[in-house]
């Protein structure tokens, strides 16, 4: 998301294509749109989890945190709700690709007091 954008411009045709595309941009980037698209996919996932659990016959318990680090939210809700393991995902990035997506998964293993199992 950016915001607030600059757009320069020349007066030029060249500028001109700029413009119409960096106001494209900014409406794709509009926060509101994207909190509310994030809202939508969390709450899907949610969902998912629900239903896992509801099939399985497992009590399940559900919540929605949206944090500047991920992995801190992770780890402080595990801690809240009294967790004794994080279940985790993990895309298996490597190499540079690793170093400069860093990795979620990787953060919550390396600052966590509860165990972590990585599912690959």
């Amino acid at each position: 998301m950016f915001k607030p954008i600059l757009i320069p411009t020349d007066g030029s045709d060249l500028s001109r294509k700029a413009i119409l595309y960096g106001v494209q941009l900014a409406k794709e980037s509009d926060e509101g749109d994207y909190e509310e698209q994030s809202r939508v996919l969390s709450e899907k996932a949610v969902e998912q989890v629900k239903m896992a659990a509801q099939a399985a016959g497992v009590p399940c318990e559900t919540i929605r945190e949206v944090h500047d680090q991920p992995y801190r939210a992770i780890i402080d809700a595990a801690l809240a709700l009294g967790c004794d393991l994080i279940v985790m995902a993990s895309h298996g990035r490597r190499g540079i690709s690793a170093l400069l997506l860093g990795s979620e998964t990787a953060k919550v293993l390396t600052h966590s007091t509860i165990p972590v199992l990585v599912y690959r």
